[in-house]
């Protein structure tokens, strides 16, 4: 099974200078815990759901001036569309990573995250059954 068959095409990719809020608001209507972020049409990092709980809100920093720039993740590990799926398993275990941008020629071209590998790898595992549920809203 290849990284393709498993990513989530075309992720939410927002500018560094977005606000948190905005991403939060991108995230809650998609369904999804995670933006990825730009600047010139390159990517420089992700921003997650509990990026912006532990490091804007709990912070007491203000979601709407605070921007993706400002605390996004920029240590990415990323993927090539024809990699064996199990590579993604591999990066994700060794560092610990949840998600893993997928990069085609220098373009982004989708995101793989652990309940995308749990629901195509092994569809009845817990992770899988969770991940397949509709967000909670």
């Amino acid at each position: 099974m290849y990284v393709r068959e498993v990513m989530t095409s075309n992720p939410i990719m927002l500018h560094r200078d977005a606000s948190t809020l905005e991403a939060a608001q991108h995230m809650r209507d998609a369904g999804v815990g995670d933006v990825l972020v730009q600047e010139d049409g390159k990517l420089l990092g992700i921003v997650t759901d509990r990026d912006i709980v532990t490091r804007v809100v709990a912070a007491g920093k203000s979601p709407e001036r605070t921007t993706l720039g400002d605390c996004c993740s920029d240590d990415l590990h990323t993927l090539e569309p024809d990699m064996d799926a199990g590579e993604a398993v591999d990066t994700m275990r060794e560092f610990a990573i949840r998600r893993i941008p997928v990069v085609e020629r220098g373009q982004v071209v989708g995101i793989v995250s652990m309940g995308d590998l749990a629901m195509k790898r092994d569809e009845h595992s817990a992770l899988a059954e969770i991940s397949a549920k509709s967000p909670n809203n």
